[in-house]
């Protein structure tokens, strides 16, 4: 089983530049406390790094 990455989004949109809600909804990532799968690739670990400020990112998988 590939590794996976389960992505929280625990500060809120509002206020933020564009360019961070673009990769915010590029990740799939609606509305507050809501948390998506995604795999880990180099891609999804840069957008994660840009908005690091508002999500909580945990490791799954084997």
């Amino acid at each position: 089983m590939a590794k996976t990455l389960h992505i929280t989004l625990v500060k809120s949109m509002i206020g933020r530049p564009e360019k961070h809600r673009r990769v915010l909804r590029a990740l799939g990532l609606r509305r507050m406390h809501q948390t998506v799968e995604q795999p880990d690739h180099p891609a999804v670990r840069g957008m994660i790094h840009a908005v690091r400020h508002l999500v909580r990112t945990e490791e799954k998988g084997a």
